[in-house]
C-alpha cells in the first residue's frame, strides 16, 4: 500500500499517475484552445461558422473512440494490472500529440488534410479512454483510506496542469508570433512539445509499484470478464456515473474550455484576453483541486459537496451568461473565477466518487466506460452541440441554458448514488 512505501517513492508514484493526465489534457485542451487557428487552416474553403463547426466535430469525434478505449484499457486494467495499463495507455497518447504536429494542412494536401487530423483524434481519443480512470483507480487502491479524496485528486491535479499548459502555450503562440507565422508554422510548436512530455511520461511510468489491492483480488479470479460484470451486476452503478459524468462534462467544457471561445465570436471580446483570464482562472481551479478534496475527506461528505457545487453552478449560470454577454472586462474576469471555483469542488473529487462507486473486481472497467460516456460523448461534444444551437435559435446565450439542464442531470445522479466517503472500498 502507498503508505508503506517510503516518502521518495510514494512522491515518484503521485508524479507518475500526474504527469499522463498532464499530456491528456495539455493535448486536448490545446485543441480547443486554438480551435479558431486550427478551423482556419484545415477547413479554408467553409464560412467562418462551418470552419468552426467542422473543427469543434473533430474535437467532439476524438471524445467519441474514449468510450472505446475505456472497454479495452478498462479490461486490461482488471486483468493484467493498473500500473501496466497506465504504461501502455501513455505510449499509445504520444504518437498522435505529436503527430498533430507535424500534419500538413488543407493548402498543402487539400481534403487528405482534415482526414489526417481526424485519424490522429481517434489514436488520442482511443489512448485517453484509459489513462484517466487507470491512474485514477491506481492512487486511490494504494492510498490511506482517510486520504482517498486527496489521493485521487492529483490526477486532477495534473489535468489542471495539462489545461494550463495548453492555456499558456496558446497564449504564448498568439501574443509573441504574428498572424502569418502563427498560420504557418507556429501553431505546431505546442504539440510537438506534446511528444517530448509524452516521453517523460514513459520513463516516470517503467517501474511503478503494483496496487496490493488489485493484486489481493486478482488471486481469486479465473476466466472472469470485467466488462460483463460492470454491465450485468453494477448495472445501476454504471448509468448513475454515466449521468453524472454527462452533466458534470458539459459544465466543465463550457465553462473552462469553450467560454473564451464564446466570447470571442459572440461578444467581441479580444481572444487573447480571454485567454489571459482563461489560464489565471485555470491555475485558480488546480490549486484549489487538493484543497477541495481533503475538505471530502476531513469534513463534507463527496456526493454532499459535489451536490453543493452543481447546484450553484446550474442556478448561477444563465445571470452569469447574460453579464458576459455586455463583453465588460470586469464581468469576464468574475466570471471565469466563480466558474472556476465551483468546478474545482467537482474536480476534486469527482475522480474518488468514481473509484468507491464500483467492486474491486471491475473496477476498472465500469468506471472507465461509465465516465468516458458520460464525458466524452456528452461533454466532448458540448462545443459543436452549443455552437449549432446557437446557429439555429440565434441565442447567443444558449450555453447557460445547456449548463442549466446540464446541472440538473448531474444533480439527480448524484442525490441517486451510494455516498461511501467513509467506507471501506468495495
Amino acid at each position: 500500500m502507498l503508505e508503506n512505501l517510503t516518502k521518495d517513492k510514494r512522491r515518484s508514484v503521485i508524479v507518475a499517475g500526474i504527469i499522463g493526465n498532464v499530456m491528456e489534457w495539455y493535448d486536448f485542451a490545446l485543441y480547443g484552445y486554438m480551435a479558431t487557428i486550427i478551423s482556419l487552416l484545415f477547413f479554408p474553403d467553409q464560412s467562418r461558422l462551418l470552419s468552426l463547426l467542422s473543427t469543434y466535430g473533430i474535437f467532439a469525434v476524438g471524445f467519441v473512440m474514449r468510450p472505446i478505449g475505456a472497454a479495452v484499457f478498462g479490461w486490461l486494467g482488471d486483468t493484467v494490472g493498473r500500473s501496466r495499463t497506465m504504461l501502455i495507455s501513455v505510449i499509445f497518447m504520444m504518437v498522435p500529440t505529436f503527430g498533430l504536429g507535424i500534419l500538413p494542412i488543407y493548402s498543402s494536401v487539400g481534403i487528405l488534410a482534415p482526414i489526417l487530423l481526424i485519424i490522429m483524434r481517434l489514436m488520442q481519443g482511443l489512448s485517453v479512454g484509459g489513462e484517466f480512470s487507470s491512474s485514477v483507480t491506481y492512487l486511490v487502491e494504494t492510498s490511506a483510506p482517510s486520504k482517498r479524496g486527496l489521493s485521487g485528486s492529483w490526477s486532477n491535479v495534473g489535468s489542471g496542469i495539462g489545461m494550463l499548459m495548453g492555456s499558456l502555450m496558446a497564449t504564448l503562440v498568439t501574443s509573441l508570433l504574428g498572424t502569418n507565422a502563427v498560420n504557418a508554422w507556429g501553431w505546431r510548436i505546442p504539440f510537438l512539445l506534446g511528444g517530448v512530455l509524452g516521453t517523460a511520461a514513459i520513463m516516470l511510468r517503467k517501474n511503478l509499484p503494483k496496487s496490493q489491492h488489485f493484486v489481493e483480488h486478482a488471486k481469486s479470479q479465473k476466466n472472469f470478464s470485467p466488462i460483463k460484470e460492470a454491465f450485468f451486476n453494477n448495472t445501476k452503478e454504471v448509468v448513475q456515473g454515466m449521468l453524472f459524468a454527462s452533466g458534470y462534462g458539459a459544465l466543465f467544457y463550457l465553462s473552462m474550455v469553450y467560454l473564451p471561445t464564446w466570447l470571442s465570436e459572440y461578444t467581441g471580446f479580444a481572444l487573447d484576453n480571454a485567454m489571459k483570464i482563461n489560464t489565471v482562472a485555470t491555475i485558480l481551479l488546480t490549486l484549489l483541486i487538493p484543497l477541495m478534496a481533503w475538505i471530502s475527506d476531513k469534513y463534507i461528505r463527496r456526493t454532499h459537496f459535489s451536490a453543493i457545487s452543481i447546484g450553484a453552478i446550474a442556478i448561477l449560470s444563465i445571470p452569469l451568461f447574460l453579464w458576459a454577454r455586455g463583453g465588460s472586462l470586469i464581468s469576464v474576469i468574475i466570471i471565469q473565477l466563480t466558474f472556476a471555483v465551483l468546478i474545482s469542488v467537482l474536480s476534486g473529487i469527482t475522480p474518488t466518487i468514481f473509484v468507491e462507486l464500483f467492486p474491486t473486481r471491475d473496477r476498472l472497467s465500469g468506471y472507465s466506460i461509465s465516465f468516458n460516456v458520460g464525458m466524452g460523448i456528452i461533454g466532448g461534444s458540448t462545443p459543436m452541440i452549443v455552437t449549432w444551437l446557437i446557429a439555429k435559435t440565434g441565442l447567443i446565450w444558449f450555453p447557460a441554458i445547456y449548463m442549466l439542464v446540464s446541472g440538473i442531470i448531474g444533480l439527480g445522479a448524484l442525490l441517486w448514488m451510494k455516498d461511501r466517503s467513509r467506507e471501506p472500498l468495495l
